[in-house]
């Protein structure tokens, strides 16, 4: 049983961004001071990635640790109300990120994600990594 009225509760799902968000304001600095140039959200690719290479045919996801469910972190833990919703939800998040990597790779994009418990710790080594392209 959730704890919110159905009305706090809308208010509160209706202040989660699915573009813009900290994190990722916080990667795209990061890639702007680093001297990378980039589109976001393009519509073209599948899943709208958050951030577009072009230059590089690198795309960047910037995960939320949550809706994507980030292996053993701590943000990632699932609500204990409405326990199966949120498990087919979830579950459905990461299988359909899988399908768009998939898709991206075979368009010959390389996929970058970034999970958001590491740009909060500043660990970029999945961007670092792209500096030695």
């Amino acid at each position: 049983m959730d704890h919110l009225s159905k009305k706090k509760r809308s208010w509160n799902m209706s202040r989660i961004r699915s573009k813009d968000t900290g994190p990722e304001k916080i990667v795209r600095s990061f890639l702007h001071r680093q001297g990378f140039r980039f589109r976001l959200h393009v519509k073209d690719l599948p899943g709208k990635p958050d951030i577009v290479l072009p230059k590089f045919k690198t795309v960047i996801f910037v995960h939320g640790c949550f809706w994507h469910r980030h292996s053993r972190c701590r943000l990632a833990a699932t609500p204990k109300s409405n326990v199966a919703f949120w498990r087919q939800k979830l579950d459905a998040n990461v299988t359909r990120f899988k399908r768009v990597s998939q898709d991206l790779k075979r368009a010959g994009w390389r996929v970058v994600v970034i999970w958001e418990c590491g740009v909060g710790s500043g660990d970029f080594s999945p961007i670092d990594r792209l500096l030695l392209i």
